[in-house]
């Protein structure tokens, strides 16, 4: 019989897979509206998520960097009077067609959950 802690660890590890299948959808979401730098989509996706979802500059940068790879974003550097240069990310068109591709292709897993959740066994 599992132990508690086995069964921590597994949704532990469910909650890590799905946070990192979902990320380049997330990203890219909350990139849609107006560019960002890193701190802010890290503090956008942590406040609109009541801190459900948190991800730290080591999980969030390296999907930035393939994100820009894929050409999905595109970046730009601003130095302020004071302070240190940012990086902003923006999304490019192409960015917008794989943030529509990746919504449909989420709300449709979403749905065939949803169903098959609902639906008793032997039904």
């Amino acid at each position: 019989m599992p132990r508690d802690s086995d069964r921590h660890e597994d949704r532990t590890g469910i909650e890590r897979e799905l946070k990192r299948g979902s990320l380049e959808l997330i990203v890219l979401h909350l990139l849609e509206p107006r560019e960002a730098y890193g701190y802010e989509i890290v503090t956008k996706l942590t406040t609109r998520t009541n801190g459900s979802l948190e991800v730290t500059d080591g999980t969030l940068y390296p999907v930035l960097y393939r994100l820009e790879r894929a050409g999905f974003v595109a970046v730009r550097w601003e130095t302020p009077e004071r302070g240190v240069p940012r990086k902003y990310y923006r999304l490019t068109e192409t960015g917008r067609a794989e943030l529509a591709r990746l919504k449909h292709e989420w709300t449709t897993f979403v749905t065939a959950m949803a169903q098959l959740l609902a639906t008793e066994e032997g039904t």
